[in-house]
């Protein structure tokens, strides 16, 4: 059965582009968004659509062992299947947080590890989808483009660099300076991206993306750009999936752009309309302190909203102050009663710190998300029988300096460690070693 994919006004509903089309935004000024036909979509049933999703999850079968390409239906069913450019992503760990949550009084505490993926960030999810509308385009001769660039905070850039080196496809990726870990500020570059660092932060880099694609000689792949949703969208269907198509009752998640919130709604809204579930989660989006324009606003009452300058902070790759996500976000967060939350610099730290003393290996981001649920648990907010999943961005290994700063003494602006694990240095000596062994093990045990 041939399903169908088009753009349309993300406010109004109204409109129509082909996917085909270079636009990201309407005629009015607004977000697009990706419409699906659902009525032909429901013509197969709930229990069908479960089944044949099952069928290809995590297989070999090309595209659909993907997480993201085994619901091609209802993400980009336009495409033929040799035009999709995929490193394998999602079907990532839901990891049981036993440990960590059995401390914080939630038994049914899970994270879903996004950053165990091939660029180390959920946003692979994403641009697999982006970067294969792109090589459907040129392969078929429907468009002349030069090749895809993006702004980004670190994990956009290493995953358009990843998945256009892949599909040999130019990449351009503008970076704000000196703001960006090591380890994300590598990975386009060796992916061979022509790699910008701009004097500015992100939003500066955002403006310029903007008008260097301006006459559609490069293709967007910012989350303004719709298409990366449609991968986003399928981590929370995923969870659904994982859990056997039932839901959890509280998602939490870091929020920078909110390209990741909007599409957490959509993907629930889209099988809800399917009749694979009923109701919809809660959702918290989680910011950081110190960028934090979508907290402010939620705190008015959604009154008003006003772009701020982000502030430095660990969770680097949602320092942002004025994220263009923002109407789409809103607008499910109001709809579903959804809520914003914030963490301090110590918070984020102390709370990535304390899960990873349970096994976890956080990015900072996460642990803006694990710090706004200790916030909810601490105020009872959470019941001890609700199944609460945290939603981990990125993996820890791209912030390495951040926590060996926590940990060794390094500096953390605004942080004083409360969970610190120094490394102790000792002479090659048996008594010395033995010595350390038993303080730390006295220290553990009491």
């Amino acid at each position: 059965m041939a399903y169908d994919a088009w753009f349309r006004d993300a406010e109004t509903g109204n409109g129509r582009w082909e996917l085909d089309d270079i636009i990201y935004r309407s005629p009015t000024g607004g977000l697009l968004e990706v419409a699906h036909d659902l009525p032909l979509l429901k013509a197969r049933s709930a229990a069908a659509w479960m089944k044949l999703w099952d069928s290809r999850y995590k297989r070999t079968q090309w595209p659909y062992g993907s997480g993201v390409w085994g619901k091609k239906e209802l993400v980009l069913p336009n495409i033929p299947d040799e035009h999709v450019v995929s490193l394998d992503e999602g079907g990532t760990n839901l990891f049981w947080a036993e440990r960590f949550g059995r401390e914080i009084g939630l038994p049914d505490l899970w994270v879903k590890q996004c950053g165990v993926s091939h660029t180390g960030s959920f946003k692979d999810l994403g641009m697999t989808v982006l970067v294969s509308q792109v090589n459907h385009m040129v392969r078929s001769g429907k468009r002349k483009i030069l090749g895809v660039a993006c702004a980004s905070t670190g994990d956009t850039s290493a995953a358009l660099a990843a998945y256009a080196a892949a599909a040999g496809l130019p990449a351009v990726v503008l970076l704000p300076k000196g703001k960006i870990s090591a380890a994300q500020l590598i990975q386009p570059i060796a992916n061979n991206a022509l790699t910008l660092a701009l004097d500015t932060d992100f939003d500066g880099c955002m403006r310029l993306v903007q008008q260097l694609t301006e006459d559609k000689k490069l293709y967007l792949a910012n989350s303004m750009n719709s298409l990366r949703v449609e991968g986003q969208k399928t981590v929370g269907i995923e969870i659904c999936q994982q859990f056997d198509w039932e839901l959890p009752d509280w998602i939490f998640i870091p929020g920078g752009n909110l390209g990741n919130v909007s599409a957490l709604y959509k993907g629930f809204e889209e099988i809800r309309e399917l009749g694979i579930i009923s109701r919809i989660p809660r959702i918290v989006c989680c910011q950081a302190e110190a960028a934090n324009p979508l907290y402010l606003a939620y705190k008015s009452g959604w009154k008003e909203f006003h772009p701020i300058t982000a502030l430095q902070t660990q969770a680097s790759a949602i320092r942002i102050g004025d994220p263009v996500s923002r109407p789409k976000a809103m607008k499910a967060l109001m709809q579903h009663d959804g809520r914003v939350e914030q963490a301090s610099e110590q918070e984020l730290a102390d709370a990535s710190a304390r899960a990873d003393r349970t096994g976890l290996f956080n990015c900072p981001h996460t642990g803006v998300a694990l710090a706004c649920l200790l916030k909810f648990a601490a105020r009872g907010e959470l019941k001890r029988t609700d199944r609460v999943v945290v939603v981990s961005t990125a993996h820890g290994l791209k912030f390495t300096e951040s926590k060996a700063a926590y940990h060794l003494g390094g500096n953390l602006p605004g942080v004083k460690p409360s969970h610190p694990n120094p490394m102790i240095e000792l002479g090659a000596d048996r008594q010395a070693v033995y010595d350390a062994v038993m303080r730390h093990m006295e220290r553990t045990f009491g």
